[in-house]
């Protein structure tokens, strides 16, 4: 036996990241003997399956996220600590955060998550952002409503259609619940406050390179999903790859899109956690874990949610959200407390499969829940319920919950509000170095006031 399973001391655990697999983790142990130290580069935990809500205006962030240090304020055995990991040292069984903090770990839970993969085209980033986090979000929400501020003033016709134009790339839930939020906005949010453009212009374009939307869905699904985007107004181009990004185009092949918002949601890869620990990675970086999650060759050491590579009884690759991760971090958390008590461990990790939720928009969703198939109205109501259930605390409940009943009874979004520094040069998605066109710089005439010899 250890040291730690001796119970001379208490076993020390350090879990990295505060997502839905680290807080699950931490929570198991609650009342075991074990000192739990849980590192952030955030200060808080974040219901990512709601972030393009405020990406899209319908939610603040606030709404989604709560401070770590505040849901773990009664549990004595753990310790926060907010800062960006460099590397592991497996052989001194040490976390290092850059030059100064080193944290000890008995055990250590790998629970970093995974990032946007633009497929080799890193370069594509600053003008087609992905959707991970806070930061993400508020930054997609300034350029799309920065958008139907510079249509309202520009005089040039094209550049107020390439303005009105936003483009997602990829189908999956995340680009299919972005581009119907996206029309709501833009046809339901908006119509009677702008003077001379019309909001419900605006052009959703959705691109997936893949023969169908919702690709883990079931069939029928996907195909209720793009019905229900068509007739919302998106445009739905399947078996269309992205060749190039760049702040005013989208090209897929010889077609080239004039886009004035750009949104990456095509794909992920995994942290770089298994490469700090020379871990066995499959292609999108995930850790190749064994039956109890633990990492082969590295004694002590469990990834879990999308950094972890695991299959199910079937062999089918688990997928990466949140009940996955969550009934991940339960079983290593379990493991942990079970190690540490003395107690006889779990068997191997089993997942069970909640089922498959993404919504298209007003009063509606699609639902694959054991055999069961709900869509419309009824999946919208499901996948509310659901979500609400999942989210921290009453309050967060209670708000959100509130904000969805008012947006559904006015049409209203309560967080359009532009905020961030634009880079120096004005337009955030103006390439540096390019030149102003003239249409950004010409005198517009409001409507009712004639311009005559330079004076209204």
């Amino acid at each position: 036996m250890t040291q730690q399973e001796d119970g001379t001391r208490p076993l020390r655990v350090v879990i990295l990241g505060a997502g839905f697999g680290g807080l699950e983790a931490a929570r198991a142990m609650a009342r075991a003997p074990c000192e739990i130290t849980l590192v952030d580069r955030h200060n808080h935990h974040l219901f990512q399956p709601l972030l393009y809500q405020v990406a899209t205006a319908a939610l603040s962030p606030g709404d989604i996220a709560w401070p770590i240090r505040a849901i773990f304020r009664r549990q004595r055995n753990l310790a926060v600590v907010m800062a960006e990991v460099t590397g592991i040292d497996t052989a001194a069984r040490v976390v290092r955060a850059g030059e100064e903090l080193a944290i000890a770990y008995d055990a250590l839970v790998l629970a970093t998550g995974a990032t946007h993969s633009y497929f080799g085209h890193d370069e594509w980033a600053p003008v087609a952002p992905g959707l991970k986090t806070i930061e993400d979000a508020t930054d997609i929400r300034r350029r799309l409503l920065l958008a139907f501020e510079r249509a309202e003033v520009t005089t040039d016709p094209d550049e107020r259609r390439r303005l009105l134009t936003f483009v997602v790339i990829g189908a999956g839930p995340t680009g299919v619940e972005l581009a119907g939020a996206m029309v709501e906005l833009a046809r339901h949010a908006m119509p009677r406050e702008f003077r001379r453009i019309d909001p419900a212009a605006a052009r959703v374009m959705l691109v997936e390179a893949g023969p169908r939307v919702l690709p883990t869905f079931p069939e029928e699904l996907g195909t209720v999903a793009r019905t229900s985007l068509e007739r919302m107004g998106v445009q739905v181009l399947t078996g269309t790859r992205v060749t190039g990004c760049s702040a005013t185009v989208v090209e897929c092949g010889e077609e080239r899109i004039a886009a004035g918002t750009i949104v990456w949601a095509a794909g992920v890869v995994a942290s770089p956690a298994g490469a700090w620990i020379g871990a066995e990675r499959d292609r999108a970086g995930r850790i190749r874990v064994g039956p109890d999650l633990a990492v082969p060759g590295q004694p002590g050491i469990f990834a879990v949610g999308d950094l972890a590579a695991v299959t199910d009884a079937c062999g089918k690759p688990i997928p990466g959200n949140a009940p996955a991760a969550k009934q991940m971090g339960r079983h290593v958390g379990r493991v942990l407390a079970a190690r540490a008590a003395g107690a006889a461990e779990p068997g191997p990790f089993a997942y069970r499969h909640h089922g498959d939720l993404a919504t298209i928009g007003r009063r509606s969703a699609v639902v694959a829940l054991n055999g069961i198939r709900l869509t419309g109205l009824i999946g919208w109501w499901f996948w509310g319920i659901a979500h609400v259930w999942y989210l921290i605390g009453f309050r967060s409940r209670v708000v959100v919950s509130f904000e969805w009943l008012w947006s559904y009874l006015t049409f209203q979004r309560g967080a359009r509000l532009i905020t961030g520094r634009e880079p120096r040069g004005g337009n955030a998605a103006r390439v540096p170095g390019q030149a102003t066109t003239p249409a950004a710089t010409a005198t517009i005439e409001p409507p009712g006031i004639r311009v005559v010899a330079g004076r209204p």
